[in-house]
């Protein structure tokens, strides 16, 4: 350009010296037309000077947008960290929260980075359902994962199905939970609490067969807390009946469970009590078991801090059955409390360590020994399956998206029912579900506590390092 200036300047002096000189009119006037001509011709350079400038900045623009990472993917929880079932909950947000710390290691997903809000709803319904609706209607949370316990579960997944939001529960056993006809809501475990005894007529069967159990039980008293998750468990094992609740209009109905798990084992049903919230008279219930002297006590507990007072009623009064079994009790806090008076105890159990089963995460293949080599190396502790449950409901949703190639949750919900041939894999094992939400083809293993070791005694012989059952107990 500076050169094409200089040019225009001499031509426009040249053209002053044939006027001064007196040229002919002819000459002026072809030199004035010249003059027009490199005015248009400079012009016609600046517009495209200008029209440059405005695709470099376009490139630029495209560019910076091209390098802009895409919004991340939002989990969120609503979770008792305080409260009557904190003990739980903060180990379901660990199990939630280490594996979104893995996708994003393994590079995220669909090349998106991960996020999980989680907030303390106190143990309180009314808490976690508007904690719920802030994560629907102010987060816009792309996936809701489940709290944990039937009582808190009830009306959160409600909520989730009124919006069309899929949601994995870890927990909320209760049949009352899955008996509503919901198509958003998914198990992550292996069987609803009223069914959770059918394992233990089998693990009574396989060792009476074995000669392991060489005397026969014949009493059971079974005792349970007032709630959602414990009561249902109980049910199972006495043979009651539960009441679904109609919704839409529809009225209520009676299901019963009748003979009962106790019955099924051959068992007279010689005792059975329910204790409120708030429970603390511990040694009074104790001094009313061992009045019973049942053969097999079933314990039916919210948490692990009432497994821990009646275990120590038991032993301050002296009583210890022949076979027991509570529903909480494989957190290692047991074994470290309780000095070995846990030893023989019987738990229900939807993972173990022994269970080696090979899940996918990120599209990999990662089984349950990376999932227990990787928290421990991150946490500094072994997991167990309070931080195994949710980390399995994580790979299945994670799942859903790559399945689907995103979000939308109608889409989810669909994959995750069709998957009959092609389960969805995760280190609690494959999980296909029915209609209902309930995982099909599953059945609770058992573990019990042996020299302040949990060992993994039923199935026998599906998974390496099972250990033989040790009866009567201690």
């Amino acid at each position: 350009m500076a050169r094409f200036s200089k040019f225009l300047i001499l031509l426009t002096v040249l053209a002053l010296v044939f006027v001064g000189c007196g040229g002919d009119d002819d000459d002026a006037t072809e030199t004035t037309e010249a003059m027009d001509d490199t005015t248009e011709t400079t012009e016609a350079m600046d517009d495209t000077t200008e029209t440059t400038e405005a695709m470099d900045d376009t490139t630029e623009t495209t560019e910076a947008m091209a390098d802009e990472p895409e919004e991340p993917i939002v989990f969120a929880s609503s979770l008792p960290l305080t409260g009557e079932f904190s003990g739980v909950g903060a180990k379901h947000k660990d199990g939630y929260e280490f594996c979104v710390e893995e996708l994003n290691r393994l590079g995220g997903i669909l090349g998106r980075q991960v996020e999980i809000v989680i907030e303390d709803n106190r143990s309180e319904t009314e808490t976690a359902v508007s904690q719920y609706e802030r994560f629907i209607n102010v987060v816009n949370a792309d996936v809701l994962f489940g709290t944990f316990s039937s009582l808190l579960g009830y009306p959160t997944s409600s909520l989730a199905e009124q919006n069309g939001m899929v949601m994995g529960l870890p927990s909320s056993g209760a049949m009352r939970v899955w008996a509503r006809g919901y198509e958003n809501i998914f198990y992550f475990q292996q069987l609803p609490a009223e069914l959770t005894g059918s394992s233990f007529v089998d693990l009574v069967n396989h060792y009476t067969e074995t000669g392991v159990i060489d005397e026969p039980l014949e009493t059971a008293a079974v005792v349970d807390a007032d709630d959602f998750f414990a009561s249902a468990i109980a049910n199972g094992f006495k043979g009651a009946e539960f009441t679904v609740r109609g919704e839409g209009g529809a009225e209520d109905r009676q299901v019963s469970l009748a003979p009962g798990y106790v019955s099924d084992m051959g068992m007279e049903l010689v005792y059975e009590e329910t204790w409120p919230v708030g429970f603390t008279d511990w040694i009074t219930l104790a001094n009313a078991i061992a009045g019973a002297e049942p053969d097999f006590l079933a314990v039916a507990v919210t948490s692990v801090d009432e497994l821990l007072s009646m275990l120590k009623a038991l032993e301050t009064v002296g009583f210890s059955p022949k076979m027991m079994y509570a529903s909480q009790g494989t957190q290692s806090e047991v074994g470290e409390e309780l000095g070995g008076i846990e030893s023989g105890l019987l738990i229900h159990a939807v993972w173990a360590e022994e269970a080696n089963w090979e899940g996918k995460l990120a599209g990999q293949p990662y089984t349950n020994e990376d999932f227990i080599n990787n928290f421990t190396a991150a946490y500094g502790r072994s997991p167990d399956e309070d931080e195994a449950i949710p980390f399995a409901l994580c790979q299945g949703m994670e799942q859903a998206i790559l399945g689907t190639g995103g979000t939308d949750n109608a889409a989810m919900s669909e994959w995750l029912h069709s998957r009959q041939g092609d389960p969805v894999k995760t280190i609690m094992g494959d999980f296909v579900w029915g209609e209902d939400g309930l995982a099909e083809e599953r059945a609770f293993l058992v573990n019990q506590w042996q020299d302040g070791e949990l060992k993994l005694v039923y199935p026998v012989g599906e998974f390496d390092g099972t250990a033989d059952m040790v009866f009567p107990k201690p």
